[in-house]
């Protein structure tokens, strides 16, 4: 392990993100509103921090980075990452302690939207600037905008995508890995532009606006607002919203592909076909379920169905509705798109629904088996061979993602949470939702937690943004070992 080159490279990234506190701090002039001191103070630290790490290790030199390197930089930056991050939150009003406000960080990079906050319209503009900006900066992930503007210092950036990109298998859409990452980035700020757009044409101001696309895309979900989406009672910012929670769901390749003039990709790709009709299916089944017995009108009943489906399932976190008052059958849908979860390759958390198919394929296989004992199948994806490898790899996700949901959800329950809030909690951390149900549903926040209880679902968010085995791997003795 070369630890002089992953100290130079997260000095770097710690000095990019300090360069990034620049915005809240021009939001927080324009308002003149009292984030100034701490945003200043934050942007000077963390400045400070990444330049000296940076310079102190700048004679690091390598010619690629092994996959153990790329490993290590993601896990060990997304933490520093959030450390620093919380460093406007902890110098302001509003965080009691150091672990709320590192809470607030890492729920912020990793998209996940959970809150400590009890008064978020309490809270100055140029500090809720910043919680939105993080979640759109962790949305596509800092790693892989640190590798499109890295490459000078000698990162070889296909060990980091590998490690940072939400995907059995990544998808390279460019030779050189760099530009890959400029495209992927260059699509989201393209989508982010045109939500930005829709929603000021709706009378919504630059300020919210801006804020409410940088936690739409990144499927985020942090709001400005106390009661969230539901504040506007817009049947057109909910579907403006909901349109565009979609759009992060997919994907980004496809999005890609569409704007390359190849607008069938989207129905070509037999996990966004997936992706959509699981959507669609849900939201006909809430929207029946929940009309005259919470919505005495359907087309009431589809809005409001639609947006909580859709912003469950692609892990976005926005309310609109209180689901915790609906019927058991919805309750249900609403907890099983928990651990569902969007496509791969999107901003989305969870499983992820390419896992889900080959799961599925896999179950498939094994009862054809034994009707076949014979046989000769292959597990196919769009028509093509799944690597064994890549079906063990799944699996072996799947096994970890359940495993430690439950010993979570006990430790947590352990620490005096009673079940159902210990129970959708974990769910919702690890998946990088944001609300869950009992004391953590919709219409409340995470403040009450223990404290421990707040650290171990800060690691539970890394765990889930993080693939699981990026954060796992280093508990394992052998990573550590020549």
């Amino acid at each position: 392990m070369n630890w002089r080159f992953i100290a130079k490279t997260i000095g770097m990234l710690i000095f990019y993100l300090g360069l990034s506190m620049l915005f809240p701090l021009i939001c927080g002039l324009f308002y003149k509103d009292n984030s100034l001191i701490p945003l200043s103070k934050s942007f000077g630290i963390t400045v400070f921090a990444g330049s000296l790490l940076f310079l102190f290790f700048r004679k690091a030199r390598t010619e690629s980075i092994t996959h153990r390197e790329g490993i290590a930089i993601v896990a060990i930056g997304w933490t520093a990452i959030g450390l620093f991050g919380a460093l406007p939150f902890y110098l302001s009003c509003g965080f009691e302690s150091w672990v709320d406000a590192f809470f607030e960080s890492v729920s912020g990079f990793t998209t996940t939207g959970s809150s400590i906050l009890t008064n978020i319209e309490g809270i100055s503009k140029g500090l809720l600037f910043w919680r939105s900006f993080i979640q759109w900066l962790g949305g596509m992930g800092i790693i892989v905008l640190s590798i499109a503007i890295l490459p000078f210092i000698g990162v070889g950036g296909m060990q980091l995508y590998k490690a940072e990109v939400p995907s059995p298998v990544p998808d390279r859409l460019k030779p050189r890995i760099r530009d890959t990452a400029m495209e992927l980035w260059k699509v989201y700020v393209l989508f982010s532009l045109a939500e930005i757009l829709l929603l000021m044409l709706g009378k919504m101001d630059l300020y919210n606006a801006l804020c409410h696309t940088f936690t739409t895309m990144p499927t985020g979900g942090f709001s400005t607002k106390n009661l969230s989406i539901a504040h506007y009672n817009s049947i057109y910012f909910d579907t403006i919203i909901t349109i565009f929670m979609i759009f992060a769901g997919i994907n980004f390749s496809l999005h890609y592909q569409m704007i390359k003039g190849k607008p069938l990709a989207y129905w070509r790709d037999s996990e966004c076909r997936f992706f959509l009709g699981v959507v669609i299916l849900l939201i006909v089944i809430v929207s029946f379920n929940i009309y005259g017995t919470v919505y005495k009108q359907i087309g009431e009943a589809f809005r409001f169905g639609a947006f909580q489906v859709v912003s469950i399932v692609t892990t976005t976190g926005y309310a609109t509705a209180d689901y915790e008052k609906w019927p058991a059958m919805s309750q249900t849908i609403i907890l099983l798109c928990m651990f569902l979860g969007a496509s791969a390759g999107s901003t989305g958390g969870g499983i992820k629904c390419l896992r889900i198919m080959l799961c599925l394929k896999y179950c498939y296989k094994e009862i054809f088996s034994l009707i076949h004992p014979h046989a000769v199948t292959h597990i196919k994806i769009g028509g093509k061979p799944v690597p064994e490898d890549i079906i063990r790899s799944v699996l072996g996700f799947f096994v970890l993602y359940m495993g430690l949901f439950g010993l979570c959800s006990v430790l947590l329950a352990g620490m005096g949470v009673d079940l159902v809030t210990s129970f959708t909690a974990v769910a919702s951390a690890i998946g990088n939702i944001g609300p869950g149900f009992g004391l953590v549903g919709p219409a409340e926040n995470f403040a009450h937690i223990p404290s421990m209880g707040k650290w171990l679902l800060i690691w539970c968010m890394l765990l889930g943004r993080l693939e699981i085995f990026t954060v796992i791997i280093l508990l394992v003795p052998e990573f550590w070992r020549k």
